[in-house]
């Protein structure tokens, strides 16, 4: 049980990197697009 309360941080941190990197990247939204752009080319994902 307690193996599990330690995974949480790491399952949390993997969905908020994959929102960003993806969520973000691929969002109509200019500002939205524009926010995530540094740190995208940064992980080498392409966006243009």
């Amino acid at each position: 049980m307690r193996s599990i309360a330690r995974l949480w941080p790491v399952v949390f941190a993997m969905l908020l990197g994959v929102f960003i990197v993806y969520g973000a990247g691929f969002a109509s939204p200019a500002s939205l697009h524009n926010a995530a752009h540094d740190s995208r080319h940064s992980f080498a994902f392409p966006c243009h």
